[in-house]
């Protein structure tokens, strides 16, 4: 009995990803437009769409830090009608700093990685200095006079300053804003002296010589900005921030329809104008796939939980 049971579950799943897609799928993005979740979720759509013959509707479901659309998907029925295009901010680093609705491991079945955006560690230039060395000098010669800003505790531009703080023992002072774009509006202004804005926000500053490059946080040298140094390049080992993003359903969704859109998400993914589209936002390309995608998120969850440890981040 438990083996027919077994083999109609198989089949039930095999039959149900024959029959997928029948009418429009949702993507929920728990941003708002025009920000690079929400871009990256158009690109992606758009492809999708093409290639499963159904339309794939972008759903914007802002608030709580990204934490409201991100419930909705993990609430969601698990039939491959509703997908979440995640990323790190909410399914890594607001759970490590608050009482998240959702388990970021038990709730949702990762599909495919989709693409990275670097940071970039940027000083107004009243601050006088010109690398990262010099920054860390001038920080600890003046512990508590340095303020960064980020779009929120637990945003990754606060905790990619944390996790600075920790590894140079310096103290500058995190000032959390509402979002992304006041933060950077205050550092242009130099009413903030040093940040971690997204690459593509802070390269329009960087060329009129509004803001100053430092580095980059990612682990390897990023494509476009090839004379730039890395963090770790910089004195600082190992240092990595990430704002990746990836596709995500609710969990339980049948392995088969999973299989099907990570399929179908990678292929879209290697198409040139697709990689070219996300390269102009600022992102690359990643499409690793659910098992790739599952031990980036548990990875990614300890070692932010050592840096809230480490920078004595008040958990909410």
């Amino acid at each position: 009995m438990k083996r027919f049971i077994w083999l109609l579950l198989v089949a039930t799943g095999a039959a149900a990803a024959q029959s997928y897609p029948q009418r429009a799928v949702h993507m929920i993005v728990p941003y708002a437009v025009g920000g690079a979740s929400d871009t990256t979720a158009r690109i992606l759509a758009a492809k999708l769409a093409e290639r499963l013959g159904q339309p794939i509707v972008v759903d914007n479901r802002t608030g709580a830090g990204g934490a409201i659309g991100t419930e909705a998907v993990a609430r969601a029925a698990p039939d491959g009608y509703t997908l979440l295009l995640a990323s790190a901010s909410e399914i890594v680093q607001l759970p490590v700093v608050t009482r998240a609705p959702y388990d970021p491991v038990r709730d949702f079945a990762p599909i495919a990685m989709v693409s990275d955006i670097a940071l970039v560690l940027v000083a107004h230039p009243s601050l006088g200095v010109h690398n990262v060395p010099e920054l860390i000098a001038l920080a600890k010669s003046r512990p508590g006079a340095i303020n960064y800003g980020s779009a929120g505790v637990g945003a990754t531009s606060h905790l990619a300053m944390a996790m600075f703080n920790a590894m140079t023992n310096t103290k500058m002072v995190h000032v959390p804003y509402k979002g992304s774009a006041p933060a950077t509006a205050d550092l242009v202004a130099g009413h903030l002296q040093v940040g971690t804005p997204t690459l593509p926000a802070a390269l329009p500053y960087e060329k009129n010589g509004q803001l100053k490059v430092l580095a980059v946080t990612s682990a390897k040298r990023w494509p476009t900005l090839p004379n730039v140094p890395t963090l770790a390049e910089s004195g600082l080992p190992d240092y990595e921030c990430i704002l990746w993003t990836g596709l995500m359903a609710p969990a339980g969704t049948p392995p088969e329809i999973v299989a099907l859109l990570y399929r179908e998400t990678a292929s879209a993914l290697k198409q040139p104008d697709v990689q070219e589209a996300l390269r102009r936002q600022g992102g690359e390309v990643n499409a690793g796939g659910p098992e790739q995608f599952v031990a980036l998120i548990k990875a990614d969850l300890a070692k932010w939980k050592r840096v809230v440890t480490q920078a004595g981040i008040k958990v909410d």
